[in-house]
């Protein structure tokens, strides 16, 4: 074993594609199986403190640490342990937190521009992760995360807890076994209203309990431009994957799954834009990505306006708003049922929503094998790759007109008949479509071994297959 003093330690993680020295143990050969699992939860808004309250009620699990660049945030959750009589230890600044030796485990419910720098830094300081979906900012990252766990031989679980739903997983093994004929179409849906986030005229005022320049990390720095700090950094590029990332990765990884699908898809090619909102918000809330997987390709549709003008409700498809809809040669599966193609239902399979998925976590920290895991953080990568190539598709894409973008896509039904329909989603939402027109992306193809685009537009598109990373905070080339 090696000895790394704090100094030494500090000056490995500073350092940029500095590899760390550091222990290498496992949680079993240092304490007993039964001995509690220590955890450190970072990122404390939103799922962060859901993490918090979901790892609490485990048996054998202690939340020991908390960490947020928010003192007020980190406030907030302090004053709650209190009440429950709790101690609990707070950092603002995660790189002094791996340093406690009082941590087995770290999970992250940061924004998405950290996800992969905590995780790798958690690996090389002997920790297991937990991270949340989308695992990573941008392909190359992700795959970086997937060499340092396997490195340091780290337990690291991805966020997607549907992957630990019963319901789902039975469900899965009924399309596989054929029992709904052959799949012919994996759709993706996430049809979930969204608000505007307003429109600023200038560089807004950080908050004096932000350490601003720890909340950014490795992203670009530059002033706040946006009402919000908090949240509405998914809907801007610098840091966030867009609704596609946010909530579309959940669904995403269910078809890829059913699929059985362990590579990236051959070909993206995306329709979307940021219909009816006239704010600071970058990425699409109006999003098509066909992923040309063969025989079966997956279609995901995401929708944050509403059914039409004036309702609250959002739209569906067929009675699905949200998940997995399989079609097969006999029917289809959504919504925890098997239909036939006429719409009777034929079985169901209860879902939970995953609610199994942490303690799936603490088991495979307990018996140290990834092969426990039911979202290591391999499967992760690849789901969350898939809606980084869809995002890439659209941000190499150009703004095109409805008779532009028929034309391009009439040779393939799926995309023709989606397009037909959001035309008719954005009209009862009454869009002037020739005000924001829609972005017709590139089709991008990929080798999907070496996880990079070749061929047309492929010089645009690997730009964005890794960013440049803000000193010190830079992910490491070699972890």
């Amino acid at each position: 074993m090696i000895n790394v003093t704090r100094r030494s330690f500090m000056a490995g993680a500073l350092a940029a594609g500095a590899t760390l020295a550091m222990p290498r143990s496992s949680f079993s050969q240092v304490r007993g199986a039964n001995d509690d699992v220590r955890v450190a939860v970072v990122g404390l808004n939103n799922q962060g403190k859901n993490h918090i309250n979901w790892f609490h009620r485990l048996k054998g699990v202690r939340v020991v640490a908390i960490c947020d660049p928010d003192k007020s945030v980190l406030d907030r959750e302090v004053k709650l342990f209190a009440e429950r009589k709790e101690k609990v230890d707070t950092y603002v600044d995660y790189r002094k937190l791996l340093e406690d030796n009082n941590i087995d485990a770290i999970v992250t419910a940061t924004p998405n521009h950290w996800h992969a720098l905590i995780t790798i830094w958690a690996c090389q300081a002997g920790k297991d992760v937990y991270v949340e979906k989308p695992v990573s900012y941008n392909i190359w990252e992700g795959r970086k995360m997937v060499e340092a766990a396997r490195k340091y031989n780290r337990i690291v679980q991805a966020g997607t807890q549907r992957r630990s739903d019963e319901g789902i997983a039975e469900a899965i093994r009924y399309l596989q076994e054929g029992n709904l004929g052959k799949m012919q179409l994996a759709r993706c849906f996430y049809y979930g209203q969204r608000n505007s986030i307003g429109k600023v005229t200038g560089p807004q005022p950080i908050p004096e309990s932000i350490d601003y320049n720890l909340w950014t990390g490795p992203a670009k720095m530059g002033p706040l431009m946006r009402e919000r700090l908090h949240y509405n950094w998914h809907w801007v590029w610098n840091t966030g994957n867009g609704e596609l990332g946010n909530n579309g990765i959940h669904y995403t990884d269910l078809c890829r799954w059913a699929l059985r699908k362990n590579k990236l898809a051959p070909r993206v090619l995306s329709l979307g834009s940021r219909f009816g909102f006239n704010d600071d918000g970058q990425t699409p809330n109006t999003h098509i990505v066909f992923l040309d997987y063969q025989p079966v390709p997956i279609l995901i549709e995401i929708q944050n306006l509403p059914m039409k003008k004036g309702v609250r409700a959002s739209g569906h498809y067929k009675g699905a708003r949200l998940g997995p809809f399989i079609q097969c040669e006999h029917g289809y599966y959504t919504g925890g049922w098997a239909y036939d193609n006429d719409g009777k239902k034929i079985k169901q399979f209860p879902v939970s929503g995953g609610r199994a998925h942490h303690m799936n976590f603490i088991n495979a920290v307990r018996s140290r094998k990834v092969e426990d895991l039911n979202a290591d953080i391999l499967k992760g990568h690849l789901s969350t790759a898939l809606c980084h190539m869809g995002n890439i598709s659209h941000r190499v894409g150009k703004e095109s007109q409805p008779n532009e973008i028929v034309e391009s896509i009439k040779g393939n039904k799926e995309m023709t008949e989606a397009f037909e329909r959001f035309q008719g989603h954005l009209r009862a939402n009454e869009i002037n479509v020739n005000k924001t027109p829609w972005t017709l992306g590139a089709w991008l193809q990929m080798d999907s071994d070496k996880e990079r685009f070749v061929g047309e537009f492929s010089e645009q598109a690997n730009m964005y297959l890794r960013r440049e990373y803000r000193k010190p905070f830079v992910v490491p080339e070699q972890v």
